[in-house]
């Protein structure tokens, strides 16, 4: 599979990768409360809690390195359209968690789609203000 995508294929690797973070946060203990979750601001991939804490997830797959780590392909535009998202959700939820921070799980793939890498980057996208 090349390394960009686009359509129904992008998609599923995208799913995929979305569904191996949220087994990955949820071994760690996290909840899972949103998946997808859209607004005009933006989609929040996963919304996940602990304890006091909640926390917007955006997930990054690469299968090989030829367009960069998972995570250097968090753009500015993207932190800016995330934390959009994220203030949009809290506003909708008054009653939740209050402690926020927004994450990145990164994935890595071999060429034959196995998982060689699944880290999560707390506070990768930093409040701006």
């Amino acid at each position: 599979m090349p390394p960009f995508r686009t359509g129904p294929r992008r998609r599923r690797f995208g799913d995929f990768g979305e569904r191996v973070a949220a087994s990955h946060l949820e071994a760690k203990g996290y909840q899972i409360l949103e998946r997808n979750w859209a607004t005009r601001e933006g989609e929040i991939d996963l919304i996940v809690s602990r304890g006091s804490d909640l926390i917007f997830v955006e997930v990054r797959s690469r299968q090989g390195r030829s367009m960069g780590t998972p995570e250097e392909s968090i753009t500015g535009r993207k932190a800016s359209h995330l934390r959009a998202a994220a203030a949009a959700y809290t506003q909708q939820h008054p009653d939740a968690p209050p402690n926020l921070r927004i994450d990145a799980v990164v994935i890595e793939l071999d060429a034959k789609g196995r998982v060689l890498r699944v880290e999560q980057i707390e506070n990768a996208i930093e409040d701006d203000s």
